[in-house]
């Protein structure tokens, strides 16, 4: 049996499966440059839910192809300078959460979005269109379509979006920005410090959202990357188009996207963990190029990592 150690010392070196399309770059200096010419119309609304030492609010704004994005929006009362903000993304299909779970962050004085993915289980919109199908989920909504139209490609863009919303309000310090989630909600932060250097903070947990291909050819697709295989086994049984369907994905692997990040980056990782195998995670985790630590729980899958929650915490409170 594999100890822990050997395991280890094979994935530090893993860079995953597929090579990044020559023209990356390109398509996400377009994209960002099709969020420059966007106006986001900006609403605040006060929330039902309020607390003792925090203001809620529900944050909207337009995204790209004119859908309206939700988060959730906490400060806390009073404030007399500018303040660090967080952002929070949420796990595959769900929603921002309770209100309530964001107050340890304001008590500390930090403000806090939480956004809910466009398509998913909140209150954003999702206005696009695409041609095809999505078989049973989000990762593959496009992949028939041209690149541009990729499901991804629109919410990575609304984490960048919703980041840029919250250095321009005049309560926060632009220069104090961290980002964390997990599962979805970690790549999702990776992919929003990657588009906008000046998140100075990224904490991931469990990150979903990365080599696609090396999950399909492990046999390590379970959980969301299952979609995957549904797609060959409904759409492409005899994978005459797997060439082209894992090229589309390359665009939207939060591994390519990796070394754009400028912010410190803690990452925690179960090596159980069959939802988002830590190949995958690995495969990401490795292409960071800036100041980066992992902590490691080898015995956990894809579940709440013990600690993890109260390391992050510390973690951010650099930028207090």
């Amino acid at each position: 049996m594999k100890t822990y150690h050997n395991r280890l010392k094979e994935l530090e070196t893993y860079t995953g499966m597929g090579e990044k399309p020559a023209d990356f770059t390109d398509y996400w200096k377009d994209a960002l440059e099709e969020l420059d010419r966007i106006n986001p119309d900006v609403s605040l609304q006060k929330a039902e839910f309020q607390g003792t030492h925090t203001e809620c609010f529900h944050l909207y704004f337009t995204g790209v192809n004119g859908s309206r994005i939700h988060a959730q929006y906490l400060r806390p009362k009073n404030i007399s300078h500018p303040i660090p903000a967080l952002l929070q993304f949420h796990g595959y299909r769900w929603n921002a959460g309770d209100w309530c779970e964001k107050m340890a962050y304001t008590d500390m004085g930090f403000a806090i979005a939480s956004m809910d993915c466009r398509g998913q289980g909140g209150l954003s919109e999702d206005l696009g269109s695409v041609r095809g199908t999505t078989v049973t989920g989000h990762v593959i909504r496009g992949i028939t379509d041209t690149k541009e139209k990729l499901l991804y490609r629109q919410i990575f863009l609304d984490t960048a979006l919703l980041a840029r919303i919250l250095m321009h309000f005049e309560e926060i310090d632009a220069e104090r920005l961290g980002v964390f989630g997990t599962s979805q909600g970690g790549g999702l932060a990776i992919a929003c410090a990657a588009l906008t250097p000046e998140i100075k903070k990224a904490a991931p947990c469990s990150p979903f959202l990365s080599d696609y291909q090396g999950a399909c050819c492990h046999q390590e697709c379970q959980g969301a990357y299952l979609e995957l295989w549904d797609y060959f086994r409904i759409l492409d049984p005899c994978h005459e188009q797997e060439q082209d369907f894992f090229r589309q994905l390359q665009y939207i692997d939060i591994r390519n996207l990796a070394p754009w990040v400028k912010a410190d980056v803690l990452w925690g990782i179960g090596l159980e963990d069959k939802a988002c195998p830590p190949s995958t995670q690995f495969a990401a985790y490795n292409a960071l190029t800036s100041a980066k630590k992992m902590i490691v729980y080898p015995e956990y899958g894809h579940e709440p990592l013990p600690g993890f929650q109260d390391k992050m915490m510390q973690f951010m409170t650099e930028l207090l």
